[in-house]
């Protein structure tokens, strides 16, 4: 039985969570908080939305405006080319509801990998700690929920006092009784935390209090977070860690083969794999499951006209331009290890039962552990959750499972029974394609005009095109000179791939037997972006060009975050910005729970002095080195050296900061 909370169930669960000794008498309840917050405790209401509208159609990719389809639906090629049976998904208010409502409730069942197997409520920061620091906000909003620790904790090598205040970044609302974005269940007499889209993108105005829908959560500690669960070794993938090349343990497990071998040692895994979590930057998050520490800044939920989507371009495929793509990512390879066990031989050269058995081994609920002298295949079969689905999470199996494609990567579309195919990240594609970052708080229209004027004499324009500030376009690592790290974390995917297809987005799930199977038609986006997105036929990858909407609420900037700037970074001498705080340059102002500036770090995006000051900063952080982190490359400047005057400078950051809702001027 699930039951939605109204005001009195929300008051009972907030009792269990504050005392767990009361859980048996609701043993067989199964109740979930919160619900997705009512639309006036947003901004949403006061931007201005896309020119998206109720009646468009996506076909896989393709736009068709109200205007067109009203044009096809009285001939019989119109009616099947919108029919759901060629892929057209309709744009409704019933499909924006379900979009919101999943984007801020649903899991699809992520809480039991979180809490059963990687044990995030069992470390030093648990529910109790959390509903603690929670009660004593008195209902005021924070952008930063602070948990004191009540004893000394030793993770991944580094102590941590006890009084210690650590910083979650994680962002609580007016009299919100859990975190933003976090989903406490209460199941058959368990506790249980899972986590939505919500926790990463959106975010709590600091002056308001008001939802900030699709803005970067900047701060959200999710490293830390995860290293202080007691089995962080189940995500070892995200990280540089790879535990076959690191000591055998005394954990006994059967290979495929039937024969007996030994896991690689726990403790010392978990250790290295702690070590790497902990070196993320808050309001970073490594997406790319191939063995290498390359986390990368959480992008804005600002998504209408700037496909292709992920650092790198890789959703550039399906329905709403790829967008859907990157809402199945989040939900599958992010936040269940478990999906990539039939693939972990070919993309990370570790056989499924070595990789199983490594993110079981330790697994925080007795009933997850692996047990000695099994089989972790046949052990994880019996377990599942989802039994007869590939992984713990909800899901689909698409067509040339366990082979992903560049539509669904890993294979596993996740989705909720009971709903058709697909229907739910449509659902939130749609919804994002909505939304709008809040107005900019400027009035000065001259000094944003000459802004502009900048901005063209610059050549930003060049990528950095149009109503939306993109040229959806994908540029080679070498050209724009960041990082290189990323450009090429996924190259090992595309070796993998078979030829896209899906579902209708009419098909029921569970799946029918014989479903009708369509091909995801890839001429949407420039094969050329498609490979560089890969690194396929160039090695060193590239990075999309970025829309520059919402920069106000997105900062640090570039897609490592490695532009940061506190607000007292820079002081004026002259006619030029120097250095005036030290301690306020670079990323690792974020592990001190200091959020960046927007204008300052704007300043040393755009002047290869303070640059150059931010760079050795963040070079100079051995956290920020292991996470590949730097804030090089993007070599536009707008500074003395390139004949540009710091009156020039500071108008071209009033232009950027004020490309909101509705941009002023459009170059």
């Amino acid at each position: 039985m699930r039951v939605r909370p109204g005001i009195w169930l929300v008051t009972l669960l907030s009792a269990v969570v504050i005392s767990e000794g009361l859980l048996y008498f609701f043993f067989f309840a199964d109740l979930a908080i919160p619900e997705a917050p009512w639309i006036g405790r947003t901004l949403t209401p006061k931007t201005k939305g896309t020119p998206q509208e109720i009646g468009d159609y996506d076909v896989l990719g393709r736009t068709v405006s109200k205007a067109e389809a009203d044009e096809l639906a009285p001939t019989s090629d119109g009616r099947r080319y919108l029919a759901p049976e060629n892929g057209a998904v309709k744009i409704t208010q019933d499909l924006l509801d379900l979009g919101r409502r999943a984007f801020y409730e649903e899991t699809y069942g992520n809480e039991v990998f979180l809490t059963d197997v990687v044990g995030v409520i069992d470390g030093p920061i648990n529910i109790s700690k959390l509903t603690k620091a929670v009660t004593a906000l008195g209902g005021k909003p924070t952008t930063n929920l602070q948990v004191r620790l009540d004893r000394d904790v030793t993770i991944g090598g580094r102590t941590f006092r006890r009084g210690t205040w650590v910083n979650t970044g994680l962002d609580v609302p007016p009299g919100a009784l859990v975190p933003l974005g976090m989903r406490v269940f209460l199941q058959q007499g368990r506790l249980r935390v899972g986590m939505t889209c919500a926790a990463c993108h959106a975010a709590v105005d600091p002056d308001t209090g008001a939802i900030i829908e699709g803005a970067p959560n900047a701060d959200v500690n999710a490293g830390l977070l995860l290293a202080f669960a007691t089995n962080s070794a189940a995500f070892f993938r995200q990280t540089g860690i790879n535990p076959t090349r690191f000591p055998a343990g005394d954990h006994i497990y059967l290979k495929a083969d039937g024969r007996e071998a030994r896991l690689p040692d726990p403790i010392a895994v978990e250790d290295a794999v702690d070590a790497a979590l902990l070196a993320w930057p808050p309001g970073n998050f490594d997406s790319t499951g191939d063995l290498q520490n390359n986390p990368t800044q959480i992008p804005t939920s600002y998504t209408f006209g700037a496909w292709p989507y992920g650092w790198s371009g890789f959703a550039s495929t399906g329905w709403f331009h790829g967008l859907t793509t990157l809402n199945a990512n989040v939900h599958g390879t992010n936040s269940d290890m478990t999906t990539g066990a039939d693939s972990s031989e070919d993309l990370l050269g570790i056989d499924k039962e070595t990789y199983l058995g490594i993110i079981l081994q330790r697994s925080a609920n007795e009933d997850f552990r692996l047990s000695e002298g099994e089989r972790p295949s046949l052990f994880f079969k019996r377990v599942d959750p989802t039994p007869g689905t590939p992984g713990m999470n909800q899901a689909v199996s698409m067509p040339g499972y366990p082979k992903g494609s560049i539509f669904i990567l890993d294979g596993l579309m996740p989705n909720t029974p009971g709903l058709p195919v697909a229907a739910q990240l449509n659902g939130m594609s749609a919804w994002q394609n909505t939304l709008s970052p809040p107005p900019s708080q400027s009035d000065d229209s001259v000094a944003i005009r000459r802004g502009a004027q900048i901005f063209s004499k610059a050549g930003c324009g060049n990528c950095h095109a149009g109503r939306y500030f993109t040229s959806n376009r994908v540029i080679a690592q070498p050209d724009i000179g960041t990082h290189p790290s990323r450009a090429k974390a996924l190259a090992a995917f595309w070796w993998t791939f078979v030829p896209p297809e899906t579902y209708p987005a009419n098909v029921p799930v569970p799946l029918p037997p014989g479903p009708n199977v369509l091909p995801v038609p890839t001429d949407i986006t420039a094969a050329e972006d498609r490979r560089l997105a890969y690194a396929r036929d160039n090695p060193a990858g590239g990075y999309k060009v970025p829309s520059l909407l919402g920069l106000r609420v997105s900062a640090p900037y570039l897609h490592d975050g490695g532009v940061a700037a506190g607000p007292e970074a820079f002081r004026r001498e002259g006619e030029r910005r120097v250095v005036a705080k030290q301690n306020q340059l670079g990323t690792s102002i974020l592990f001190r729970g200091m959020l960046p500036d927007p204008g300052n770090s704007l300043r040393a995006f755009l002047d290869r002095d303070l640059r150059a000051s931010v760079i050795a900063a963040n070079r100079a952080d051995p956290r920020l080195q292991k996470a590949n982190v730097d804030g090089s490359g993007h070599h536009v400047w707008v500074d003395r050296a390139g004949g540009y005057s710091l009156q020039d400078q500071d108008d071209l950051i009033a232009f950027l900061l004020s490309l909101d809702d509705e941009p002023i001027i459009v170059p």
